[in-house]
């Protein structure tokens, strides 16, 4: 028992730059109590004293803001950072060296009583703040889970998913997508390389693309005009866009 507690210490000061001492670990880090009321609600579900169980979660939810069934499974040096509005359904398995933000839920989608309704993580798997992991599906060795991502289907080893409903992506693949998406100015990953919003940047791309696009047809139709060649159609009055008002309101 001694070894599982020193192991959960080690392994938040191996995780957490923000954690300072041992001291510290053992008094202020919910997850970690969270972790250790756990074990002692499951060894209650494991010889059937359900009530006490259930009460001791009840008790662990209440102290640290994080809800663990007694009957799921969770291995060695997991790490909760933050803790707060974590819930792991019954027959989710945690396994070992998972890291787990603040609001996850590994939830279930099944009424069925007995069943495999909840998700089973594979060894190293994170899973970022906010992320609902939905069902009775495996979600693969080295995974990660972007945070606010909603996951309702299983997810290879290595891989990630981010979005709702979440989307896969393989490192090799998403490797060069990311460098190209870079080069244009917005990450596929959320992050640019120089902090701004991709969403905004890509906007505002795709508006300077759009203002040249217009100058050009202007220029050809002038051209044409020069030449003699007549373009009824281009005759008709066509909406001005003004480029600098558009940018204006992508950054409000």
């Amino acid at each position: 028992m001694f070894d599982r507690l020193r192991e959960d210490i080690r392994c938040v000061l191996e995780r957490d730059p923000a954690a300072r001492s041992r001291l510290e670990v053992l008094t202020c880090y919910p997850g970690v109590h969270a972790l250790w009321m756990h074990r002692l609600a499951h060894a209650c579900w494991r010889v059937r004293l359900r009530w006490v169980a259930r009460f001791i979660s009840h008790l662990a939810r209440w102290l640290t803001g994080i809800e663990i069934h007694p009957g799921a499974t969770i291995g060695h040096c997991v790490f909760i950072d933050h803790g707060m509005g974590i819930v792991v359904g019954e027959t989710a398995e945690i396994g070992d060296g998972c890291t787990i933000y603040q609001g996850v839920t590994l939830g279930g989608t099944s009424l069925t009583k007995g069943a495999k309704r909840h998700p089973t993580l594979g060894r190293g798997v994170i899973v970022g703040a906010g992320a609902q992991v939905l069902g009775g599906f495996a979600v693969g060795d080295g995974a990660r889970i972007g945070s606010n991502a909603v996951v309702i289907k299983e997810v290879p080893p290595g891989a990630t998913a981010v979005g709702n409903p979440a989307r896969i992506l393989h490192k090799e693949a998403e490797a060069a997508r990311e460098d190209a998406a870079n080069r244009m100015g917005f990450s596929a990953y959320g992050i640019s390389q120089d902090g701004d919003d991709p969403l905004a940047k890509a906007l505002h791309g795709l508006i300077d693309h759009a203002d040249q696009q217009q100058r050009e047809i202007e220029r050809l139709i002038a051209a044409l005009k020069r030449h003699g060649i007549s373009l009824d159609d281009a005759e008709i009055e066509r909406p001005s866009v003004d480029p600098s008002e558009l940018n204006r309101l992508v950054d409000e």
